[in-house]
């Protein structure tokens, strides 16, 4: 058990203080696009001296130091409850040790045990397969990006969008629109078309565990997703809406089956500080 509480508190401390490569080096990109003297190029310089800072003190890399939501690959028969209380464990001892900030509030009383677990604290879905290994994938999300999340019922009317590739691309690009600078660009936009209201959220927020540049294999959707990386790019809200090249780092489109009476568009949106780490334990 203390192992495992081991190993869970490690994953925690390198999502938390760490920027995955791919997430660095799409930021640099961004910055290199920039002119020598603009407030985009300066509020990127400024995001990756913060990336190098947090790093090399062990530090959280925001304030705000999210969600915890556990993406856990394991055997059939797992002990689901022991790695919970593992995982509780692991993350009460971040929290304590500063890598995590006191985020667990009830939002009837307000109360704050400052311990980060309780209801919906942390979320965890689980995948049972025939593999021996156990395979978890933590994403920290913070509130402001989460805040600009929104969800479409196709047709929109206001919107001019159908039932259909173009509707969908009017329905990310309306949520970008309107996120401006809110969400911490520059962001990942994650796209769920289908499911229903509760699962469109969660597979949405399941893609920001794709690398930067992973496209869809289906081959219609790599291109829309390229198309909206494009077009959201030319909008020119840029880094921390600011104005610039880059307001998104990538766009994340997944599918989902609906009943015939749904149609649903969720858009989510991951700033740029896009906290995930995997480990096989």
């Amino acid at each position: 058990m203390k192992n495992l509480i081991d190993k869970i508190y490690d994953l925690i401390c390198r999502a938390s203080c760490e920027i995955p490569e791919d997430i660095q080096s799409a930021l640099k990109k961004a910055y290199k696009k920039e002119a020598d003297v603009s407030p985009a190029r300066q509020q990127l310089e400024l995001i990756l001296k913060n990336i190098r800072i947090a790093e090399d003190r062990n530090q959280p890399l925001c304030q705000d130091t999210g969600a915890l939501t556990f993406f856990v690959s394991c055997p059939r028969n797992f002990d689901k409850a022991a790695f919970r209380k593992s995982a509780e464990s692991a993350i009460i001892k971040a929290t304590n040790d500063g890598l995590l900030r006191k985020n667990s509030v009830c939002p009837i009383t307000g109360m704050n045990d400052g311990t980060n677990i309780g209801p919906g604290s942390p979320m965890i879905y689980w995948d049972e397969k025939a593999s021996k290994k156990l395979e978890v994938k933590l994403l920290l999300k913070g509130g402001g990006s989460e805040n600009v999340g929104v969800q479409y019922s196709l047709p929109d009317d206001k919107l001019g969008a159908g039932r259909d590739i173009d509707g969908i691309r009017r329905c990310v690009l309306d949520a970008v629109y309107k996120a401006q600078g809110k969400g911490c660009p520059p962001s990942i936009t994650s796209v769920c078309v289908g499911g229903d209201r509760a699962s469109g959220y969660a597979e949405a927020k399941k893609q920001f565990l794709r690398k930067i540049g992973e496209r869809s294999k289906d081959p219609s959707i790599a291109k829309l997703e390229r198309r909206l990386l494009s077009e959201i790019n030319s909008l020119g809200i840029g880094a921390m809406g600011l104005g610039g090249k880059t307001t998104a780092l990538d766009v994340f489109i997944s599918v989902l089956n609906r009943v015939p009476a749904s149609y649903f568009v969720t858009v989510s949106q991951m700033c740029w500080a896009c906290r995930r780490r995997k480990a096989s334990l």
